[in-house]
């Protein structure tokens, strides 16, 4: 992946008053990383999501914070205002160059969907979005491509061990049976019906209520107990006597 920069400035507004930076369209952040102080800055807004959008969490990127400093940083993560929905803060976690990283790279579907798909007898399910690499910085791509054209009977599905990728350079997480991408059946108006018909079968009838858990065996008013449910009888125990003063 190509080496992206972002220009940054060191910030010495902090707390509540960055409010003001965002009105300018600053917006705050943090850069961290093993065994480094955290350090304050600041990045415009417009800058930071034209990057971002190239970039996303895999993307390694110069950051030139004033006109000396230059650090190789991963977007780590980005707050979003919860109403607004605008980003916030953003953390930058600066890499050392000669160790391994791990992020979540995304699985990008391509190829062209089989003809019962286009018919509406099946559905393209995709179990897993995005996985968990391990690499060097220089070695991370922005995504993992998942060619669906090898999909064509129901139940016809792509694991993790039949993606492709340079393995060499990239470890994943996962276990190499885990499902990506399946063709599942699809679920048709009548399969719907169906399915809530055998639910309200199912169902206990109105006013009739289901017995909980414990009350099996509970005998109806009047019965007496099993026999081995009869309490056991107890010797009523000696009064004590009050010892004499």
């Amino acid at each position: 992946m190509d080496r992206l920069s972002l220009n940054a400035e060191e910030r010495q507004i902090l707390g509540k008053k960055v409010k003001k930076l965002r009105k300018e369209g600053i917006l705050p952040g943090h850069v961290f990383g093993k065994g480094l102080e955290s350090e304050a800055v600041s990045v415009k807004e417009d800058e930071f999501l034209k990057i971002f959008r190239q970039a996303g969490e895999t993307g390694l990127i110069d950051l030139k914070i004033g006109a000396e400093k230059i650090r190789p940083v991963l977007i780590r993560e980005v707050q979003y205002d919860p109403v607004s929905d605008i980003p916030v803060h953003i953390d930058f976690y600066q890499v050392d160059m000669t160790q391994k990283v791990k992020v979540s790279v995304p699985l990008v579907l391509i190829g062209d969907q089989p003809e019962s798909v286009h018919l509406g007898e099946t559905i393209v399910l995709q179990t897993l979005n995005e996985i968990e690499v391990e690499a060097l910085p220089t070695d991370l791509v922005e995504k993992i491509e998942v060619d669906i054209n090898p999909l064509k009977n129901i139940d016809d599905a792509i694991t993790v061990g039949q993606l492709n990728f340079d393995r060499n350079k990239l470890t994943v997480s996962a276990a190499d049976e885990e499902i990506v991408v399946k063709l599942a059946p699809a679920i048709t108006e009548e399969m719907k019906k169906q399915m809530e018909e055998e639910a309200a079968e199912a169902a206990p009838a109105e006013g009739e209520e289901a017995p909980a858990e414990g009350e099996e065996g509970v005998p109806a008013e009047g019965e007496a107990p099993a026999e081995s449910e009869k309490p056991e009888e107890q010797t009523p125990k000696p009064a004590e006597e009050t010892p004499k003063e």
